[in-house]
């Protein structure tokens, strides 16, 4: 059975015991796993339906604020609900267990697994794009291992790989903005907002565009996934969360700004590889290995982020549910080792099999959906245990989770019009982990022979 809201959890009486992650690395972890490739790509097909520099730079102002409302939203809940996990954890103690079990199941299963093995493949593209002739495989393959044996060695060396892989990806990012703005020539682009910024706002490119923004975000609530390994995670999660999330609004921001400034649209329109694209025009022809070179290090950081946080997930269902027990066992310095081999196996599974962006496709839904209904949680407890200790309370409630929850209905619109296959085949794997923990608790609560 699972733990009630106020009984102590084995993981909680752990957490004394293994914590030893500071605010720094647990907004380190949610910044590497945020900047991804995605900011490096989404712009050319902006550009093309969203005519002004204001427009496009509010794009990611606006998605970015969406990701600070769900962030603020995910820290009430984290300070409320200190527990690792993530949405397993705070649906399964709002609503029902079976709720966060499907959170948790499709987490578990390949919510982590996939964007690792995507980020690891990026990596090799990109490292055989600046260094030609090696295989891309064999090095995703290379990445993906020796990031999981950083972890496997020990919570200590996994912090210090984490903070350094994302301080470098962060200092080369900052280094690249500077150097568009004070290297290159500037384009004839205007960022001051005109009247006719407010129809492009509202028109439906817009908002399309912002589907696709909202994903370069995701991973805002990545320290929620690991509670119990942070020093006083109720008052380190809120600020974790959101300084993690205002720096990489930041950058992303500043990002879009210096392609815009340094590349002429045309040159970027329908583009994929906007970022190697700009880092010609800054740098000459040698800037788009530069900017290769970049994005393969901060892939670095990114996949070390999510073979962290995933098994945490992993490591949590198996300590309320008796079937997954296996996956609770640690080391004695605290980590999940069956865990981090069973997301290892599966990333690697998903690499050999290139089926990872399939994957990718049809989890979206449901990975939208869930991150809707722990949001909607913090209306939902407030309303039903208003005498919950709340160490920390959600700014401007309840307009902070009410934008963020029309938002993400709209994204969950898009995704059940535009792609209902994909969504349907979420759902069906949702559908199955249900099955799944209808047979755990059945066998759990069978009487032994």
């Amino acid at each position: 059975m699972m733990p009630s809201s106020t009984s102590p959890t084995p993981s909680d009486k752990r957490a004394v015991q293994i914590a030893r992650i500071s605010t720094v690395t647990a907004t380190a972890i949610a910044i590497a796993d945020m900047i991804g490739i995605g900011v490096f790509t989404s712009l050319g097909f902006q550009v093309k339906e969203i005519p002004t520099g204001f427009s496009l730079l509010m794009l990611w102002v606006v998605g970015g604020v969406t990701a600070l409302c769900g962030a603020l939203s995910y820290a009430e809940l984290a300070a409320a609900l200190p527990r690792s996990g993530g949405e397993y954890n705070f649906l399964s103690r709002i609503y029902h267990p079976a709720v966060g079990f499907l959170a948790g199941w499709v987490s578990a299963t390949v919510g982590f697994a996939a964007p690792t093995a995507l980020a690891a493949m990026a990596f090799g593209v990109y490292f055989e794009g600046v260094f030609p002739g090696w295989p891309p495989l064999v090095l995703g393959l290379s990445l993906t291992w020796i990031v999981a044996l950083v972890h496997l060695s020990g919570i200590r060396h996994g912090s210090t790989f984490q903070n350094v892989s994302t301080a470098i990806k962060v200092v080369l990012i900052v280094a690249f903005i500077v150097a568009g703005f004070t290297v290159a020539s500037p384009q004839p682009i205007s960022f001051a907002p005109s009247a006719r910024d407010l129809d492009h706002l509202l028109d439906a490119p817009f908002a399309i565009s912002l589907v696709f923004v909202m994903y370069s975000y995701s991973g805002w609530n990545a320290a929620t996934y690991i509670i119990n390994e942070v020093r006083d995670p109720q008052k380190s999660l809120p600020i974790s969360l959101f300084a993690a999330t205002l720096i990489v609004l930041v950058l992303y921001v500043a990002l879009n700004a210096v392609f815009l400034y340094t590349t002429p649209i045309q040159s970027m329109a329908g583009q994929l590889d906007v970022g190697l694209i700009a880092g010609k025009w800054i740098f000459g022809d040698a800037g788009g290995r530069i900017v290769g070179a970049l994005i393969c290090i901060g892939l670095i950081s990114s996949v070390s982020a999510m073979m962290w946080i995933g098994p945490r997930v992993t490591m949590t269902m198996g300590e309320d549910i008796s079937a997954l027990r296996f996956f609770a066992r640690t080391t004695k310095t605290g980590v999940p080792r069956a865990a981090i081999l069973f997301q290892l196996a599966v990333s690697t599974v998903l690499l050999l099999t290139q089926s990872f962006e399939a994957v990718l496709d049809f989890i979206q839904f449901s990975l939208t959906a869930c991150s809707f209904l722990a949001v909607l949680g913090v209306i939902v407890l407030r309303r039903e245990q208003p005498l919950l200790p709340r160490p920390y309370l959600v700014w401007a409630y309840p307009i902070t989770p009410v934008l963020f929850l029309m938002v993400t209905a709209f994204m969950m619109y898009y995704l059940i019009t535009q792609r209902p296959m994909q969504s349907l085949a979420g759902l069906l794997m949702m559908l199955a982990g249900l099955a799944v923990y209808a047979i755990s608790v059945k066998r759990a609560t069978l009487p032994a022979t």
